[in-house]
């Protein structure tokens, strides 16, 4: 599905990573975790294609939807428009959705629960709401690949279990394999069977995410102490990450 071997990318002089070497097999859930400026978002880009790495090699079997960090839009397209979008390859150029297209895109926001939401305005949608739009544009190009850049990070608490919880339903039921960066470590941990982390230029792990997310590879990332706490809330044991501030 994913098969990426010695990669790395510059702009200019300066390397943003180098010698990265992971393997994603069809119904896996992964992870990249990272300090800013590590080149989680360049190295999407690069799975996606819409970079060409420098050195090494990037292989993806099947089809790409992608879910970017922001998504700013000139009009007041509907969702329903916005999901449309991504049935582009299946349209082709110069050529206009059929109902099929349109079809398929209704479906996508019934999955997610968006039904009632095809006719609002994109630009005056919640952020949650936003992103699920997005995540059912994905799912409208018949994705084998959901690939998305830090899908939760600027939501509140309840939509970030809205989106974390529609991930792995939507992976279950259609058999996507999932890719994501992520600042929240307790965010991978709820999601991922494989984790890369990316520590430095040169410098990454790739495995298991239970070796991956332990106490002493965070603190290496982040430079901080980290504690893991198991916490049973209404009967649910849930493992959670808390930094030691200074």
């Amino acid at each position: 599905m994913i098969a990426v071997d010695q990669a790395g990318f510059r702009f200019g002089d300066r390397w943003i990573y180098r010698g990265i070497s992971f393997e994603a097999e069809p119904g896996d859930m992964v992870a990249i975790l990272g300090p800013n400026g590590r080149g989680k978002t360049t190295l999407l880009k690069a799975i996606v294609g819409l970079l060409k790495p420098q050195e090494g090699t990037i292989q993806v079997t099947g089809r790409i939807g992608y879910v970017p960090q922001r998504t700013e839009v000139a009009f007041a397209y509907k969702a329903i428009d916005m999901v449309v979008m991504g049935r582009a390859s299946q349209i082709g150029v110069f050529r206009s959705p059929t109902s099929q297209d349109f079809q398929r895109a209704h479906a996508a926001l019934d999955q997610l629960g968006l039904r009632d939401y095809a006719e609002r305005s994109f630009d005056r949608l919640s952020g949650g709401e936003r992103q699920l739009v997005l995540i059912a544009r994905a799912l409208a190009s018949d994705c084998d690949l959901l690939i998305l850049d830090e899908p939760a990070s600027a939501l509140d608490f309840r939509n970030q279990d809205t989106i974390l919880s529609t991930l792995r339903r939507v992976a279950a039921e259609n058999g996507l394999t999932i890719l994501l960066t992520t600042h929240f470590p307790q965010h991978a941990m709820h999601l991922a069977n494989k984790v890369l982390l990316m520590h430095d230029v040169d410098r990454h792990q790739w495995g298991d995410a239970k070796e991956m997310l332990t106490e002493r590879h965070l603190e290496a990332l982040y430079g901080l102490p980290i504690r893991t706490v198991q916490v049973d809330a209404h009967g649910k044991i849930a493992t959670s990450v808390i930094p030691i501030f200074s």
